[in-house]
């Protein structure tokens, strides 16, 4: 539930294509902000999730999967795509690059899906994700470190 700590996160459900679309692409903001805290105030504080193998419980332990994640996972660049929707639910898709302390690329893919409560927060998220290694030539996602670019591709667009 919202709170004067966690305040609503617009767009709220139901979601219609366009409040799905918009709901996706400020998750994608946030995620490529890689502010651990900021990411995290978009769950409630009992928010569960799977990501991978890993089961996730509430909004500090989501935080510290966050640090953890962006301490391995160097030079994070996202691309979310919104895949379908209907009520308080949206299907996800994505694609993000990085690479590790030996500069190792990898390409990682996945699906996510999430539930909302009333006030816009998710309560449960949901991802399964496969990593490619691929070489720095093979890169895709060249935007300066932070939100995408408006006029970069979406994965649609890069055949991804």
């Amino acid at each position: 539930m919202a709170s004067p700590t966690t305040p609503a996160r617009p767009p709220f459900p139901p979601f219609t294509r366009d409040t799905a679309i918009q709901k996706v692409r400020l998750a994608e903001d946030a995620w490529n902000s890689r502010d651990p805290a900021k990411v995290a105030l978009a769950y409630t504080i009992d928010s569960r999730w799977r990501n991978r193998s890993e089961f996730i419980n509430g909004r500090d332990e989501i935080t510290a999967f966050l640090c953890r994640k962006w301490a391995k996972e160097l030079d994070y660049r996202l691309i979310k795509e919104m895949w379908a929707f209907t009520g308080n639910r949206i299907a996800v898709r994505f694609a993000y690059e990085w690479h590790d302390e030996s500069d190792h690329w990898y390409r990682s893919y996945g699906n996510e899906n999430w539930e909302f409560n009333d006030e816009g927060l998710m309560t449960l998220r949901f991802a399964s994700i496969n990593d490619l290694p691929i070489s720095a030539s093979d890169r895709k996602f060249h935007w300066p470190l932070g939100r995408r670019p408006d006029e970069h591709p979406r994965l649609s667009d890069l055949g991804l």
